[in-house]
């Protein structure tokens, strides 16, 4: 008798998890298929390029732009972990997947929400640093900081959501098994569970507050200090050259906070759920790369020499012009 209730307490009677995904939007299957699968190619193809960018131009060594290669990794992973199975469920009007596979994707997808989270944080340090400490910036943001910073976020990352993606496996899971989503998010999967689920809630909340609600004051506090810094200036010219150098970040920061905190001003809607969850998992990822290629002349610079290198040795004789130069 005993061992009957151990078995039940431990046994999941639900193998299988379907996820239902957009069954409101059958009659746009197709268009929706198409958009979403130009826009993952376009993600993977951008983000990838800057990462190819920045790690054939030396100009681009720098803790920036280091930064930056695991931002665009970040985005690959995102997108990568969600958008197929997306391409899935719509063309097949749902998915079928196992509550390993689920917790799984779980796993990734979190890990790649975590990182660009502290990786924002440490290039908000790094502008900090940049523009209201520049004597000092070379001393501080040296190639053993940023490793470290690198290595130290991935670390943290991978225990903790393991920790927690391991309890929840512990969860019981007797039915129904159907998730009205396209991904395997935390509160759609506990929400299955026949079991108390106040030990999963109780960890997230309390590894909420180094990986999520620190690093977000980090950020608030570093561009308090930037601004402040760049009104001090006195010339309108140097004000927008020293704005311009962190530009970038701030709009990918804007983008990425302002969609992940408009979810959670609409818990109990589930459409509106969905949509803000594509803005965060597939639209974010696209315009991250976009935003550094258009806005960062550097890296404009440094992806038209490398198409220009590509050329020559492909097309002997044809290049594209080159930037004007900046004063100083």
């Amino acid at each position: 008798m005993e061992d009957d209730i151990y078995l039940k307490n431990t046994t999941s009677s639900v193998t299988i998890i379907f996820l239902s995904g957009f069954q409101e939007v059958h009659n746009l299957k197709a268009f929706l298929f198409l958009i979403l699968l130009v826009i993952y190619c376009v993600t993977v193809c951008g983000n990838l390029l800057i990462i190819l960018v920045v790690s054939s131009s030396r100009s681009l060594h720098s803790p920036m732009y280091l930064f930056l290669t695991q931002l665009s990794f970040s985005d690959i992973l995102l997108s990568t972990t969600i958008v197929p199975n997306m391409l899935h469920i719509i063309l097949y009007e749902g998915s079928s997947v196992s509550l390993i596979g689920c917790l799984t994707r779980f796993y990734f997808f979190s890990i790649s929400g975590m990182l660009e989270t502290l990786i924002l944080t440490v290039m908000s340090y790094d502008r900090y640093q940049a523009i209201c400490h520049p004597l000092h910036y070379t001393s501080v943001m040296d190639l053993t900081f940023c490793l470290r910073s690198i290595l130290l976020s991935w670390l943290i990352i991978l225990v903790v959501i393991l920790v927690i993606s391991v309890t929840m496996s512990y969860l019981w899971f007797c039915g129904p098994n159907i998730i009205d989503h396209f991904f395997c998010d935390r509160d759609p999967i506990l929400e299955l569970s026949c079991s108390d689920t106040f030990i999963v809630k109780a960890e997230s909340m309390f590894f909420m507050i180094p990986l999520a609600i620190c690093p977000f004051t980090v950020i608030i506090v570093s561009y308090i200090y930037i601004i402040s810094t760049i009104l001090k200036i006195p010339s309108t010219t140097g004000r927008q050259k020293t704005f311009s150098t962190c530009s970038s970040h701030l709009a990918v920061v804007s983008i990425y906070y302002g969609s992940t905190i408009t979810i959670y001003l609409f818990p109990n809607t589930v459409n509106v759920k969905k949509i803000l969850s594509l803005l965060y998992t597939v639209v974010t990822p696209l315009l991250n790369p976009i935003i550094y290629s258009l806005s960062n002349r550097d890296i404009t610079q440094a992806l038209i020499n490398l198409l220009n290198k590509i050329s020559t040795t492909f097309l002997v004789g044809w290049q594209l012009p080159k930037l004007p130069v900046r004063y100083k």
